[in-house]
C-alpha cells in the first residue's frame, strides 16, 4: 500500500519561503497524481495544489496562486515550493496521491500523509 510521508515544515515570517517535500513509500510518485491538501485550525481541509500523471498539468487554487510551485523533483518526490508566505497559510500540510487534478480542484486522494505543521508568524 502506497504510504506517503511529508517533510519540511516549519515556523517562518510573513514573507519568507519553505519547500515541502513528499516522499512515496512502497511506490514511485512518478506513477501518481500528487496533490497538497491544507488544513489551518478551526477550518476544513483545503485542496493547495496538484499535478497530473502523465502530462504534469498542473492545479493551484486561488490563494496561492503565484506564489507556491508544485513540482516532480526527482522519482518518487514531488515538492511544493511556499514563497511569500502570508499569516493565512499557516496550517496542516498534508501529502496526497492517487487523485484526480482538475481544473476546478483535487477530487478523490484516497491516499493521504501524516502531515507536517507550517506556521507564518511574526
Amino acid at each position: 500500500q502506497l504510504q506517503l510521508v511529508e517533510s519540511g515544515g516549519g515556523v517562518v515570517h510573513p514573507g519568507g519561503s519553505l519547500r515541502l517535500s513528499c516522499v512515496g513509500s512502497e511506490f514511485a510518485l512518478d506513477h501518481f497524481t500528487v496533490g497538497w491538501f491544507r488544513q489551518a485550525p478551526g477550518k476544513g481541509r483545503e485542496g493547495v495544489a496538484c499535478i497530473a500523471n502523465g502530462d504534469d498539468s498542473t492545479y493551484y487554487a486561488d490563494s496561492v496562486k503565484g506564489r507556491f510551485t508544485i513540482s516532480k523533483d526527482a522519482e518518487n518526490t514531488v515538492v511544493l515550493q511556499m514563497n511569500r508566505l502570508e499569516p493565512e497559510d499557516t496550517g496542516v500540510y498534508y501529502c496526497a496521491a492517487d487523485g484526480l487534478c482538475t481544473a476546478w480542484g483535487l477530487l478523490e486522494f484516497p491516499y493521504l500523509g501524516q502531515g507536517t505543521q507550517v506556521t507564518v508568524s511574526s
